[in-house]
């Protein structure tokens, strides 16, 4: 190795030093270029959530595919997703909503992830307690709503239609109220051992109107992973409400344009 070698690589490490001990993704390169798309849903949902999103991708030639989520435990969870990515053929854009954030944080090391998209979701660091985390911010409304029989839980329709999915029009939120699949307190109890955002690209809509993941922790999320980031005037639920704003960042991330 010459001098110049060396010092080029002493250099970008020091860089990627840097972004580590500061809380950064050292990875911001350019995603490459994408033609599948995965999507993992969150709390109170379930795969159909992304069908808005998913017809404008199929519009453009993408291949999409949306993870039903067991909602039972984090390993579960993750490992539905893995199964999911070990199929696709090619390098793969990994976008998760709300919980769902948790498993991709920790499926996006999967060798056919090219970059991760967060949809108003939990962007956790390896072995971070989240829920801590989240107790730093003022407490989202939704949380008050949730109701559990056993170790099964779910959001209230008065909490769904007011804190989940207010800018929705009523009749629409009723039906995604009615096909809430249901999560298994384990679910919650669950930390992730990786951090995909630390070596993957990464973007992030933030819903500015959120009333289940605070706006300002999402925006903390955001910046700590070096993600790409938007606002956008939504509830939680930006994906059904703004799918338009939310395609356009999954293109960027599949190195593809609106």
């Amino acid at each position: 190795m010459n001098r110049r070698t060396f010092s080029k690589a002493v250099a970008i490490g020091a860089v990627a030093s840097l972004a580590a001990s500061r809380g950064i993704a050292a990875s911001t390169d350019k995603p490459a270029p994408a033609r599948n798309v995965v999507f993992v849903h969150g709390l109170y949902a379930d795969g159909s959530c992304w069908s808005k999103v998913i017809a404008r991708l199929q519009a453009k030639g993408l291949n999409a595919m949306s993870v039903q989520n067991p909602l039972t435990t984090l390993p579960e969870s993750v490992e539905a997703a893995e199964c999911v990515l070990a199929r696709q053929d090619g390098p793969t854009v990994l976008v998760g909503h709300s919980f769902g954030g948790m498993i991709v944080t920790q499926a996006g090391v999967h060798p056919n992830v090219s970059a991760l998209v967060y949809v108003a979701a939990r962007g956790p660091d390896a072995d971070e307690d989240y829920a801590a985390l989240a107790k730093t911010y003022p407490a989202a409304p939704a949380s008050a709503g949730i109701v559990f029989d056993g170790d099964e839980g779910w959001l209230s329709e008065e909490a769904f239609l007011r804190d989940f999915a207010g800018d929705l029009p009523a009749a629409e939120a009723k039906v995604l109220y009615a096909v809430q699949e249901p999560f298994r307190k384990p679910l919650l109890a669950g930390k992730v051992t990786r951090a995909a955002w630390r070596s993957k690209p990464s973007f992030y809509a933030v819903s500015t109107e959120d009333r289940t993941i605070n706006p300002d922790l999402q925006r903390f999320m955001a910046k700590r992973m070096g993600a790409k980031t938007i606002e956008l005037p939504a509830s939680h639920l930006s994906l059904i409400s703004r799918p338009d704003e939310v395609s356009a960042l999954i293109l960027e991330a599949a190195g593809q344009t609106a």
